[in-house]
């Protein structure tokens, strides 16, 4: 199958991040296409952000129709209701893909995210999921999403500093990383915790190959059904 994983910022340096962590989750014989809008924010820390990448987010949709499945590669799950809306393969969130796992090994769980301008996104997200009383609290490690792309920079260490506190004050037992450009650091992070850490887009990708294999397909009924041509036409101009 072919998963579109796409990163809705314009930073390409984490674009080829998240790729190479979802092409190291995913089975043999699943292509990953890692993209990103030409235009749109370079990182995305809050609501403001959000909304100025759906316009990128959705055009690259649009350009990809051969895709099997969709990942969203923020952590907010940015455009995603809008994204189940222009298709009917399955669009996952990387948020809503770790939350659903992190609830599956765990009783709670804290998520660690970047600045905490972003947590009202994630604790809202978690309460329109139905899963807010699973997440114990949701933390800012105070990390600059683009801190995450900095060479000898001390994000891991003020993320894994978090973590130490969520499991201590939270009594959390089960760890999700709150930014796409947190991949890769997970399992270093639960063998130095002990307990589980979820990334999202490791979670994503599995999670869209199950569907894939399921030949799953988004509603077309209620919410998520189509626009009208006549608005397709006019937000993409053809």
């Amino acid at each position: 199958m072919k998963i579109l994983v796409i990163n809705p910022n314009t930073t390409a340096s984490m674009t080829d991040h998240i790729g190479k962590a979802a092409l190291g989750a995913a089975s043999a014989g699943t292509e990953i296409v890692a993209v990103n809008p030409a235009n749109g924010p370079v990182s995305i820390e809050g609501y403001f952000d959000e909304a100025m990448s759906l316009a990128g987010l959705l055009g690259v949709i649009k350009d990809n129709p051969d895709c099997d499945a969709v990942v969203i590669a923020c952590f907010d799950d940015t455009g995603l209701d809008a994204a189940r809306c222009l298709t009917d393969k399955p669009v996952i969130g990387i948020g809503e893909a770790a939350y659903h796992f992190a609830s599956m090994i765990s009783n709670k769980f804290s998520v660690v995210t970047t600045l905490a301008r972003s947590v009202p996104a994630l604790e809202h997200n978690l309460a329109r999921y139905g899963l807010a009383t699973r997440c114990a609290r949701v933390r800012s490690s105070e990390v600059a999403v683009l801190e995450l792309e900095q060479p000898g920079s001390n994000a891991r260490q003020k993320i894994s500093a978090e973590i130490g506190i969520a499991v201590a004050e939270d009594r959390a037992e089960a760890i999700v990383l709150g930014c796409a450009g947190m991949a890769g650091l997970a399992n270093d992070l639960a063998q130095e915790h002990g307990l589980p850490v979820l990334d999202g887009v490791t979670c994503a990708v599995k999670l869209a190959e199950a569907m894939g294999a399921l030949n799953m397909r988004t509603s077309r009924l209620g919410g998520y059904a189509p626009p009208p041509a006549s608005k397709l036409a006019t937000a993409f101009g053809s």
